[in-house]
């Protein structure tokens, strides 16, 4: 064997024992302990979305609202399939939303109003 050879065989015996330092049991830790609940909210932080529910000519208009404020109108056509007008942003422009949605359509709920 040449010097070079025995110095790679070196370098790598190092680097093995330097590794395995690496794997070996921790000392002196703990589990972390499990993750609470979430706490669970009840009554007025929830509220019931109101429908106002209107029949305009042979269709019939369903309105929700929260806290007063029009969120989205359910139609249904007497002949057809219902579909969804929504404001996904709260400022009064609504959406057509139908049955079969292409894409994802992230949650939109209110978290917190100022």
């Amino acid at each position: 064997m040449n010097l070079e050879n025995i110095m790679r065989y070196a370098i790598l015996a190092l680097f093995c024992l330097l590794s395995s330092q690496a794997f070996a049991d921790p000392k002196g830790l703990e589990p972390l302990p499990d993750v609470p609940p979430p706490p669970v909210v009840k009554g007025e932080d929830q509220p019931e979305p109101e429908v106002t529910i209107k029949q305009k000519g042979e269709e019939k208009i369903e309105e929700y609202r929260i806290h007063g404020q029009l969120y989205m109108i359910k139609v249904t056509p007497k002949h057809g399939v219902p579909y969804y007008l929504v404001d996904p942003k709260g400022d009064g422009k609504f959406v057509r939303r139908g049955q079969i949605d292409p894409g994802v359509q992230p949650p939109m709920w209110v978290i917190h109003r100022f």
